[in-house]
């Protein structure tokens, strides 16, 4: 038969598990406060203020307007402007970096040599700060001086120097290039983490049966990578709806706000003309506008999923 342990014994343990507990809580009480101040407070102070009419961090007075803010947003041609903008740069720069990111990542993926030197270089545009990317950027656009016009009028494309950024579809375009150019690396990589996690005994069974490179990135590869490809498409729509930093170093939304996406457009409404309760609901409204659509992509990649 067990013996049964003293119960002073049992006491101690039962004790000692709840300081432990108690510990526990302790350790994770600074962290939930840091996350409170930092994340829940201001998400809910900001829910709060755009359902009033405030226009100044320090008013007094700030009458109640309920959706009214909301509803103002979605009748402003100003705002449906910068969500057409905001479409047409995330829809085309993520289509851009999941096409170069791919054929990137197949390129690392392959056995080469040195693939540690390659792989160190594609990461640095990443690893460049945006501000720094922007600067950047902007220089090589400059209609004077910039090495982007000496490059194609040496070539011959051009016959003069060109304002990159004096006309307002152009400079969207430009300012994509970069925001293209700088995160292309991040979307190569994690594809190669997805393109690294399929057996390579699939591309042997698939050469026995007679299928090409081709046939198997579309048999093989692309199926499997969709899991990598919807973290990408997730990822790079949160990122494309909050850019900011590197329009406003580029053109300052301008000109004539053509570069103006929904979050440059929020900035200049709460900040510029501090109208904190209409910026508040439009933060909103990209907050659930970027929620549906990750809502959507996994939804979509579920049922890929389901009829493989």
């Amino acid at each position: 038969m067990l013996r049964k342990a003293p119960s002073h014994r049992r006491a101690a343990a039962g004790q000692r598990r709840r300081g432990e507990g108690w510990f526990a809580v302790a350790l994770l009480v600074p962290s939930v406060l840091v996350v409170f101040g930092v994340v829940v407070y201001p998400v809910l102070r900001t829910l709060m203020i755009s359902f009033f009419d405030v226009d100044s961090p320090v008013a007094t007075e700030t009458p109640f307007v309920g959706l009214g803010n909301y509803t103002e947003a979605l009748g402003e041609p100003a705002f449906w402007r910068a969500a057409r903008q905001t479409a047409y740069f995330a829809v085309t720069s993520i289509a851009l970096e999941l096409l170069f990111g791919t054929g990137i990542a197949l390129l690392l993926n392959a056995p080469l040599r040195a693939r540690w030197l390659f792989r160190a270089v594609v990461i640095l545009p990443w690893a460049l700060p945006t501000i720094v990317n922007g600067a950047m950027w902007r220089q090589i656009l400059n209609s004077q001086y910039g090495a982007f016009n000496a490059l194609l009028t040496q070539l011959g494309v051009l016959d003069e120097y060109r304002s990159w950024l004096g006309e307002p579809f152009l400079a969207l375009n430009m300012v994509m290039l970069a925001d293209v150019w700088k995160n292309t690396s991040l979307v190569a990589f994690l594809l190669l983490a997805g393109l690294q996690a399929i057996d390579v005994n699939l591309y042997e069974a698939a050469r026995v049966d007679g299928a090409g490179p081709i046939r198997s990135f579309f048999s093989i590869t692309l199926p499997l990578l969709l899991p990598s490809i919807a973290i990408v498409l997730v990822l790079r729509t949160i990122e494309t709806f909050k850019v900011f930093d590197i329009i406003y170093i580029m053109t300052r939304g301008g000109p004539a706000s053509g570069t103006q996406t929904l979050t440059f457009y929020t900035y200049l409404q709460a900040f510029s003309d501090q109208r904190l309760g209409y910026g508040s609901a439009l933060a909103y409204l990209i907050v659930s506008a970027v929620v549906a659509l990750a809502v959507l992509y996994l939804r979509l990649l579920r049922g890929q999923e389901g009829r493989a």
